[in-house]
């Protein structure tokens, strides 16, 4: 019994079928369309240094210092319209208030 190299394209087994090389394709613009570039990001961090926060989000803050999450989810949703929007400006906020924790002790 001869032993044979790895056979190529065998026709049963695990391995089994023509071996071929993956194409490698670029990523389509519609998976990254959301992204945020590193520039933009800096420039909404300024615009929000310097104008502040709106009046509802102000309140918003007040609410999640109280522990009243589920109040500042509702109030949320009354004011953007959508609860999926109102979670994420939730979770916003209080990453928000996290790094103002952070920053002052």
């Amino acid at each position: 019994m001869t032993t044979s190299a790895a056979v190529e394209g065998l026709a049963i087994g695990l391995d089994k079928g023509h071996k071929v090389t993956k194409n490698v394709r670029k990523q389509r613009q519609s998976r990254h369309k959301g992204r945020c570039s590193k520039k933009s990001r800096v420039v909404r961090e300024l615009v929000r240094e310097v104008t502040g926060y709106a009046p509802y989000e102000r309140r918003v803050m007040e609410l999640l210092r109280i522990s009243k999450d589920k109040k500042a989810l509702k109030f949320l949703k009354r004011r953007i319209g959508q609860h999926g929007r109102a979670k994420r400006k939730r979770d916003e906020i209080q990453q928000i208030l996290t790094n103002m924790r952070k920053h002052h002790k």
